[in-house]
Protein backbone atom coordinates (compact mmCIF):
# COMPACT_ATOMS: atom_id res chain seq x y z
CA UNK A 1 0.00 0.00 0.00
CA UNK A 2 1.71 3.12 -1.29
CA UNK A 3 1.27 5.88 1.30
CA UNK A 4 2.15 8.49 -1.31
CA UNK A 5 -1.17 7.58 -2.94
CA UNK A 6 -3.11 6.35 0.09
CA UNK A 7 -3.88 8.04 3.39
CA UNK A 8 -4.32 6.01 6.61
CA UNK A 9 -6.90 6.57 9.35
CA UNK A 10 -7.57 4.74 12.63
CA UNK A 11 -11.19 3.89 13.40
CA UNK A 12 -12.04 3.10 17.03
CA UNK A 13 -14.62 0.75 18.54
CA UNK A 14 -16.61 0.31 21.71
CA UNK A 15 -14.65 -2.85 22.63
CA UNK A 16 -11.24 -1.83 21.38
CA UNK A 17 -10.22 0.57 22.64
CA UNK A 18 -13.55 1.41 24.35
CA UNK A 19 -13.94 4.64 26.30
CA UNK A 20 -15.67 6.38 23.37
CA UNK A 21 -17.57 7.93 21.73
CA UNK A 22 -15.39 8.55 18.68
CA UNK A 23 -15.81 10.60 15.54
CA UNK A 24 -14.32 7.83 13.41
CA UNK A 25 -15.97 4.53 14.25
CA UNK A 26 -17.97 1.92 12.34
CA UNK A 27 -19.74 2.25 10.03
CA UNK A 28 -17.55 4.02 7.48
CA UNK A 29 -19.60 7.08 6.56
CA UNK A 30 -20.62 7.94 2.97
CA UNK A 31 -18.16 10.84 2.81
CA UNK A 32 -15.25 8.54 3.63
CA UNK A 33 -16.59 5.69 1.47
CA UNK A 34 -16.07 7.83 -1.62
CA UNK A 35 -12.29 7.51 -1.29
CA UNK A 36 -11.99 4.21 0.61
CA UNK A 37 -9.61 1.74 -1.06
CA UNK A 38 -8.93 -0.82 1.67
CA UNK A 39 -9.46 -1.58 5.36
CA UNK A 40 -7.91 -4.04 7.77
CA UNK A 41 -8.19 -5.13 11.38
CA UNK A 42 -6.49 -3.50 14.33
CA UNK A 43 -4.98 -5.13 17.39
CA UNK A 44 -5.94 -6.79 20.65
CA UNK A 45 -8.37 -5.46 23.20
CA UNK A 46 -6.40 -3.06 25.35
CA UNK A 47 -6.20 -5.31 28.40
CA UNK A 48 -4.17 -7.74 26.29
CA UNK A 49 -2.30 -5.31 24.03
CA UNK A 50 0.41 -4.44 26.59
CA UNK A 51 0.44 -0.92 25.23
CA UNK A 52 -1.61 2.20 24.72
CA UNK A 53 -3.91 3.95 22.28
CA UNK A 54 -4.00 7.59 21.20
CA UNK A 55 -6.50 9.12 18.81
CA UNK A 56 -8.70 12.15 18.21
CA UNK A 57 -6.58 14.31 20.49
CA UNK A 58 -6.47 12.12 23.59
CA UNK A 59 -4.65 9.19 25.13
CA UNK A 60 -7.36 6.57 25.55
CA UNK A 61 -4.78 4.33 27.24
CA UNK A 62 -1.29 5.48 28.21
CA UNK A 63 1.34 4.85 25.54
CA UNK A 64 4.11 2.51 26.65
CA UNK A 65 7.77 3.14 25.86
CA UNK A 66 9.17 0.41 23.63
CA UNK A 67 5.80 -1.01 22.61
CA UNK A 68 5.26 -1.84 18.95
CA UNK A 69 3.40 1.16 17.55
CA UNK A 70 1.47 1.94 14.39
CA UNK A 71 1.69 5.72 14.17
CA UNK A 72 -0.60 7.62 11.80
CA UNK A 73 0.18 11.26 11.12
CA UNK A 74 -2.22 14.08 10.31
CA UNK A 75 -1.13 13.90 6.67
CA UNK A 76 -2.11 10.22 6.49
CA UNK A 77 1.46 8.90 6.40
CA UNK A 78 2.40 6.00 8.67
CA UNK A 79 5.36 4.88 10.76
CA UNK A 80 5.85 1.56 12.57
CA UNK A 81 8.37 1.07 15.34
CA UNK A 82 8.96 0.96 19.09
CA UNK A 83 7.46 3.98 20.82
CA UNK A 84 9.92 6.65 22.03
CA UNK A 85 12.66 5.24 19.79
CA UNK A 86 13.83 6.22 16.32
CA UNK A 87 11.88 9.47 16.37
CA UNK A 88 8.49 7.97 17.25
CA UNK A 89 7.40 10.47 19.87
CA UNK A 90 4.29 12.55 20.44
CA UNK A 91 4.00 15.75 18.44
CA UNK A 92 1.22 17.91 16.96
CA UNK A 93 1.68 15.95 13.71
CA UNK A 94 0.60 12.65 15.32
CA UNK A 95 -3.05 11.82 14.71
CA UNK A 96 -3.19 8.28 16.13
CA UNK A 97 -1.03 5.66 17.80
CA UNK A 98 -2.11 2.03 18.08
CA UNK A 99 0.20 -0.14 20.19
CA UNK A 100 0.18 -3.94 20.29
CA UNK A 101 2.82 -6.03 22.11
CA UNK A 102 6.47 -5.64 20.96
CA UNK A 103 8.10 -5.44 17.55
CA UNK A 104 7.89 -8.52 15.34
CA UNK A 105 10.31 -7.18 12.70
CA UNK A 106 13.13 -4.67 13.19
CA UNK A 107 15.93 -3.62 10.85
CA UNK A 108 14.52 -5.88 8.16
CA UNK A 109 14.76 -9.05 10.27
CA UNK A 110 12.51 -10.99 12.64
CA UNK A 111 13.17 -9.86 16.19
CA UNK A 112 14.47 -12.15 18.88
CA UNK A 113 11.03 -11.94 20.49
CA UNK A 114 9.44 -13.31 17.30
CA UNK A 115 11.34 -16.56 17.83
CA UNK A 116 11.09 -16.48 21.60
CA UNK A 117 7.99 -18.60 22.15
CA UNK A 118 4.51 -18.27 20.65
CA UNK A 119 2.62 -17.97 23.94
CA UNK A 120 3.88 -14.45 24.57
CA UNK A 121 2.10 -13.35 21.37
CA UNK A 122 -1.43 -13.73 22.70
CA UNK A 123 -3.86 -16.45 23.71
CA UNK A 124 -4.92 -18.52 20.73
CA UNK A 125 -7.99 -20.62 20.03
CA UNK A 126 -7.76 -24.38 19.91
CA UNK A 127 -7.76 -26.43 16.73
CA UNK A 128 -11.53 -26.85 16.70
CA UNK A 129 -12.88 -24.37 19.24
CA UNK A 130 -12.22 -21.01 20.87
CA UNK A 131 -13.63 -22.21 24.18
CA UNK A 132 -11.43 -21.32 27.14
CA UNK A 133 -11.41 -25.01 28.08
CA UNK A 134 -9.74 -25.99 24.78
CA UNK A 135 -5.93 -25.61 24.70
CA UNK A 136 -4.64 -23.01 22.26
CA UNK A 137 -2.41 -23.98 19.37
CA UNK A 138 0.79 -22.44 18.06
CA UNK A 139 -0.20 -22.28 14.38
CA UNK A 140 -3.35 -20.20 14.31
CA UNK A 141 -4.84 -17.25 12.42
CA UNK A 142 -2.53 -14.25 12.88
CA UNK A 143 -2.21 -10.89 11.20
CA UNK A 144 0.47 -8.26 11.05
CA UNK A 145 1.45 -4.99 9.42
CA UNK A 146 4.86 -3.82 8.29
CA UNK A 147 6.50 -0.84 6.68
CA UNK A 148 9.06 -0.85 3.89
CA UNK A 149 12.12 1.35 3.59
CA UNK A 150 10.25 3.72 1.27
CA UNK A 151 7.23 4.03 3.57
CA UNK A 152 4.79 1.59 1.97
CA UNK A 153 2.58 -0.56 4.19
CA UNK A 154 2.47 -4.35 4.01
CA UNK A 155 -0.33 -6.44 5.55
CA UNK A 156 -0.11 -10.20 6.07
CA UNK A 157 -2.49 -12.79 7.47
CA UNK A 158 -2.97 -16.54 7.34
CA UNK A 159 -4.75 -19.41 9.06
CA UNK A 160 -1.78 -21.47 10.27
CA UNK A 161 0.99 -19.12 11.37
CA UNK A 162 3.28 -18.89 14.35
CA UNK A 163 4.79 -15.46 15.20
CA UNK A 164 8.12 -16.18 13.50
CA UNK A 165 6.40 -17.26 10.29
CA UNK A 166 4.34 -14.07 10.31
CA UNK A 167 7.53 -12.04 10.81
CA UNK A 168 9.21 -13.83 7.91
CA UNK A 169 6.24 -13.15 5.63
CA UNK A 170 6.49 -9.44 6.37
CA UNK A 171 10.25 -9.47 5.75
CA UNK A 172 9.81 -11.31 2.44
CA UNK A 173 7.40 -8.57 1.39
CA UNK A 174 10.04 -5.93 2.11
CA UNK A 175 9.15 -4.80 5.63
CA UNK A 176 11.96 -3.25 7.64
CA UNK A 177 9.70 -2.91 10.69
CA UNK A 178 6.58 -4.82 11.63
CA UNK A 179 4.15 -5.72 14.37
CA UNK A 180 1.50 -8.30 15.09
CA UNK A 181 -2.13 -7.21 14.96
CA UNK A 182 -5.14 -9.30 16.02
CA UNK A 183 -5.15 -13.10 15.99
CA UNK A 184 -7.57 -16.07 16.05
CA UNK A 185 -10.19 -17.01 13.46
CA UNK A 186 -12.80 -14.31 13.98
CA UNK A 187 -10.70 -11.13 13.80
CA UNK A 188 -8.04 -10.86 11.04
CA UNK A 189 -9.31 -9.46 7.75
CA UNK A 190 -8.16 -7.29 4.89
CA UNK A 191 -10.67 -5.98 2.36
CA UNK A 192 -10.05 -4.08 -0.90
CA UNK A 193 -12.90 -2.11 -2.44
CA UNK A 194 -13.53 -1.79 -6.18
CA UNK A 195 -16.38 0.60 -7.07
CA UNK A 196 -17.75 0.18 -10.58
CA UNK A 197 -16.95 3.79 -11.54
CA UNK A 198 -13.86 5.90 -10.81
CA UNK A 199 -15.85 8.21 -8.53
CA UNK A 200 -18.06 5.53 -7.02
CA UNK A 201 -18.20 4.80 -3.30
CA UNK A 202 -16.83 1.74 -1.56
CA UNK A 203 -19.55 -0.57 -0.27
CA UNK A 204 -20.03 -4.10 0.98
CA UNK A 205 -21.16 -5.10 -2.53
CA UNK A 206 -17.89 -4.09 -4.20
CA UNK A 207 -15.38 -5.31 -1.66
CA UNK A 208 -13.20 -8.41 -1.80
CA UNK A 209 -11.35 -10.31 0.91
CA UNK A 210 -7.59 -10.78 0.71
CA UNK A 211 -8.19 -14.40 1.79
CA UNK A 212 -11.50 -16.13 1.18
CA UNK A 213 -11.26 -17.94 4.50
CA UNK A 214 -11.49 -14.88 6.75
CA UNK A 215 -14.68 -14.69 8.80
CA UNK A 216 -14.99 -10.92 8.45
CA UNK A 217 -15.36 -9.37 5.03
CA UNK A 218 -16.48 -6.38 2.94
CA UNK A 219 -19.56 -5.67 5.06
CA UNK A 220 -17.69 -5.59 8.38
CA UNK A 221 -16.54 -1.99 8.22
CA UNK A 222 -19.98 -0.79 7.18
CA UNK A 223 -21.69 -2.53 10.10
CA UNK A 224 -22.76 -0.09 12.88
CA UNK A 225 -22.37 -2.87 15.44
CA UNK A 226 -18.71 -3.55 14.63
CA UNK A 227 -16.98 -2.84 17.92
CA UNK A 228 -13.26 -3.32 17.15
CA UNK A 229 -10.70 -0.83 15.91
CA UNK A 230 -9.54 -0.94 12.30
CA UNK A 231 -7.42 0.99 9.83
CA UNK A 232 -8.62 2.43 6.53
CA UNK A 233 -6.54 3.34 3.50
CA UNK A 234 -8.10 6.02 1.30
CA UNK A 235 -7.14 7.56 -2.03
CA UNK A 236 -5.51 10.94 -1.68
CA UNK A 237 -7.26 13.72 -3.56
CA UNK A 238 -5.42 15.23 -6.51
CA UNK A 239 -3.86 18.60 -5.88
Amino acid sequence: MDTRLLSARLYSGSLSPGKGPYRFTAPVAPAQARTLVAAFNGGFKMRAAEGGYYTEGRAVDALRRGAASLVIYANGKVAIGPWAAGGLVMSPAVASVRQNLVMLVADGRPTRAAAGGWRRWGNTCGATSCSASVPGIEHQWRSGVGITADGALVYATGPGLDPLQLARLLVRAGAVGGMQLDINPFWPTFVAYHPASPHGAAAAANGSRLLAGTVQGPATFFDPSWARDFITMSARTAR
